[in-house]
């Protein structure tokens, strides 16, 4: 082996074991070479969860399902209400459109006196 072969393997080496290195770097062991880029990813939502949790103001599964539990009644009934209240706007639609029939007849019933009067 020549001295420039020697040389180009040390570079070599030397270069693999960098980039082993670098892929390493700043990880908890867990990557995995077969997905690489998933385990990085992976490693960093899990370093940075906490982070995320309270800079976008999330609410975990078991406050949410406590919240949930806390208002359901308070829900129900405002959807029982709401219920009601569609009923009623809808009875009372009928209503207005019977007195516009009412007053729409009495109008005309006062024009004709009117005419005939005249």
């Amino acid at each position: 082996m020549t001295p420039e072969e020697i040389l180009l393997i040390v570079i070599l080496a030397i270069l693999v074991i960098f980039l082993v290195y670098y892929f390493f770097k700043g990880s908890g062991g867990r990557i995995a070479i077969s997905r690489p880029v998933e385990s990085r990813v992976d490693e960093y939502l899990d370093r940075k969860f906490e982070r995320f949790v309270e800079e976008w103001s999330l609410v975990r599964r078991p406050v949410l399902n406590s919240f949930k539990e806390d208002r359901n009644a308070a829900l129900t009934r405002d959807e029982e209400r709401i219920v009601t209240l569609k009923k009623f706007e809808s009875e009372m639609k009928t209503t207005l459109e019977d007195l516009e029939g009412r007053l729409n007849a009495l109008e005309n019933s006062l024009a004709t006196e009117k005419t005939g009067r005249k």
